[in-house]
C-alpha cells in the first residue's frame, strides 16, 4: 500500500483532523504535505458534506445540510518543483471506501437549499442510502436495482493564481447582481461562515476567509467537475498557476450518472486514492492546456451494452415555450421523460427515479445541436441494473 500522506478521522470535523484540510480556494492556503515528481502515495478523504448525512431512512439531514461547510478536501499537496505555466501530471492508480464507512448516500436537495437540477419539480429533499458489496451496490430505498459502480473523485483540482482568484470572484459577483434574491441563487459567493482553512489562524485566517473562492462549480483549474470517468486507471494534466501546484481533492463517489442530476449526486461517500504525480516543464504553453484540465480516461468502468435510451428537446416543458438550441432544457426533458417511463416500469415514485438518474452509471448525451430551432439530449439508462424487464411489450 502507498504511504498514507492523509488521513481522516471520520469522528472529528475537517478543521480537528490532526491535519487540517480546506474548504476554499485560495492561493495562500498552506499545504499539508510536499511531494517529489514520480510520488505514489494515498489521500484519504471525508464525504463532502464532512460527515452531515447519516445512514437512516430520514431525509431531514439532506434538507438541513449547512452548504458553506462543503466541500471539504484533502491537501493541499506541494508538488516540489512545479512552477506556474507547468502541467501536473496526476495519475488515479486506485480508489476505494475506507474500510470502516462500506455505505454511501445520495440526496435531492430542497430548493430553499441548493435546489437540483430538476428543482421546479422536485423542490423538497429527499434521501437514499447505498450499500457497497464488492463492485456493486444496492439500496434499500430503490428496491430492485443493483449495478457496478465506477469510483471516482467527483472534485480534484490545483490552487488558483491571486489574478485567477480575482477574476473568478469577479465574473460571479456580477452574475449574481443580475438576479441577488434568486433561489437558488446563481452563484454562491466567497463567504467566512463555515470556511475551513487548514492551519490558518488569527487575521491572516479571517482576510483569506473573505477573499476565498467556493468550491461548488468547476473552473479553470478542473475543481468539482464531477465526472464520472476519472476513474482508476486515469492521467489528468492539470495547468499550474502557483507554486508547488497545491493539489486537492475530495468529493468521492461510488457511482454516478452523467450530469450529477440531483446535486448531491452520484452516490457520495468517505474513501481514500492512490496517486502517481509528475510535472510537464512549461507544459500549458507547450501543448497550449491554459484554460481547462485535460484528460486520458483509463480502463476501467462498467461494461453495459444494453441501455433503454430517452430524448429530450429544447422545449419547455411547463410552458411549451419554444427555445433555441437550449441543451440544458433538451436534457432535462430526457431526464423527465426518462422519470415518468420509470414511476411505471419500476413502480418508483418520482422522487425514487429522479435518484436513480443520479447514482446508476447512465450515460448522457447531447445528440445534435445543430438543427435549429431544437437541440436534441439523450439519456440511456442500462436495462440490466433491474431485477426485471422494463422495455415496453
Amino acid at each position: 500500500m502507498p504511504e498514507v500522506l492523509f488521513r481522516v478521522d471520520l469522528n472529528k470535523p475537517m478543521e480537528e483532523q490532526d491535519t487540517p484540510g480546506h474548504n476554499r480556494w485560495h492561493p495562500d492556503i498552506p499545504a499539508t504535505v510536499s511531494v517529489n515528481p514520480g510520488a505514489v502515495f494515498r489521500m484519504e478523504c471525508k464525504d463532502w458534506t464532512d460527515g452531515q448525512v447519516a445512514n437512516n431512512d430520514d431525509p431531514s439531514d439532506i434538507r438541513d445540510v449547512n452548504l458553506n461547510r462543503v466541500h471539504v478536501l484533502s491537501g493541499p499537496v506541494w508538488v516540489n518543483g512545479a512552477e506556474p505555466g507547468d502541467l501536473l501530471v496526476v495519475d488515479i492508480l486506485d480508489i476505494g471506501a475506507l474500510p470502516q464507512s462500506e455505505w454511501g448516500f445520495n440526496g435531492i436537495f430542497a430548493k430553499e437549499n441548493g435546489g437540483s437540477f430538476l428543482v421546479d419539480h422536485y423542490s423538497q429533499a429527499a434521501k437514499s442510502i447505498w450499500d457497497f458489496h464488492g463492485i456493486y451496490t444496492t439500496s434499500r430505498h430503490l428496491p430492485g436495482v443493483k449495478f457496478a459502480g465506477i469510483l471516482h473523485p467527483g472534485l480534484i483540482g490545483t490552487a488558483p493564481s491571486h489574478q485567477l482568484l480575482d477574476r473568478w470572484n469577479r465574473r460571479e459577483s456580477d452574475l449574481v447582481a443580475t438576479n441577488p434574491e434568486r433561489m437558488p441563487p446563481l452563484a454562491n459567493l466567497p463567504t467566512p461562515h463555515s470556511a475551513v482553512l487548514g492551519s490558518l489562524k488569527g487575521a491572516e485566517f479571517d482576510r483569506i476567509a473573505r477573499e476565498a473562492a467556493r468550491t461548488v462549480p468547476p473552473r479553470e483549474h478542473g475543481g468539482n467537475c464531477d465526472i464520472k470517468n476519472l476513474s482508476k486507471g486515469t492521467r489528468i494534466y492539470f495547468p499550474v498557476y502557483v507554486n508547488g501546484a497545491k493539489l486537492s481533492m475530495g468529493d468521492l463517489h461510488f457511482s454516478q450518472g452523467d450530469g450529477e442530476v440531483t446535486f448531491c449526486g452520484g452516490i457520495e461517500m468517505a474513501g481514500w486514492l492512490d496517486l502517481h504525480v509528475d510535472v510537464i516543464k512549461g507544459g500549458m504553453a507547450k501543448y497550449n492546456i491554459v484554460n481547462n484540465p485535460v484528460f486520458k480516461p483509463g480502463p476501467v468502468e462498467p461494461r453495459y451494452t444494453e441501455y433503454l435510451v430517452f430524448e429530450g428537446i429544447s422545449v419547455h416543458e411547463t410552458t411549451g415555450q419554444q427555445l433555441y438550441m437550449d441543451a440544458h432544457v433538451a436534457y432535462r426533458n430526457a431526464c423527465l421523460n426518462a422519470i415518468e417511463y420509470l414511476k411505471t416500469a419500476m413502480g418508483f415514485t418520482g422522487e425514487q427515479a429522479y435518484m436513480l438518474l443520479g447514482t446508476a452509471p447512465v450515460e448522457g448525451r447531447i445528440a445534435g445541436i445543430v438543427d435549429i430551432p431544437n437541440a436534441c439530449c439523450t439519456l440511456s439508462i442500462p436495462t440490466s441494473i433491474f431485477d426485471r424487464d422494463i422495455l415496453p411489450k
